[in-house]
C-alpha cells in the first residue's frame, strides 16, 4: 500500500493582551499557502515552531477565533519555547517591527 503524502500545514497565532483574553488564530494554510505563512514569519523574525498536532487542532478553527481551552497547554508550551528562543521578540512587537 502506498503511503499518502502529508500536506504541509501552518498556523499563525496572534495575542494582544490589551484586547484579547486568549490567543486567536491569525492565519492558517495548507500546501503552498502554508509555505508562504512560514516564509512571512521567518522574514519577519518570528520564531517558527513545528508542532503538527497543535497545527492540526488549529485547522478546525476559523481565522479570528480564540483558541479552545483544550489547546491552552499546547499553546502555552509553544509560547514559552518562543520566549526562550527569542528574548527580544516582545520588544520587537512593542516597537512595531513585527505586526500582529
Amino acid at each position: 500500500m502506498e503511503e499518502k503524502k502529508k500536506i504541509k500545514q501552518a498556523a499563525a497565532l496572534s495575542y494582544d493582551p490589551a484586547k484579547d483574553d486568549v490567543p486567536v488564530l491569525a492565519a492558517f494554510g495548507e500546501g503552498h499557502l502554508a509555505q508562504k505563512i512560514v516564509k512571512v514569519a521567518q522574514d519577519s523574525g518570528v520564531p517558527v515552531v513545528p508542532e503538527p498536532g497543535l497545527t492540526n487542532m488549529l485547522s478546525k478553527l476559523m481565522i479570528g477565533d480564540e483558541i479552545a481551552s483544550e489547546m491552552y497547554d499546547a499553546v502555552a508550551k509553544v509560547l514559552a519555547f518562543v520566549s526562550e528562543v527569542d528574548k527580544t521578540f516582545g520588544e520587537k512587537v512593542k516597537k512595531g517591527f513585527i505586526k500582529q
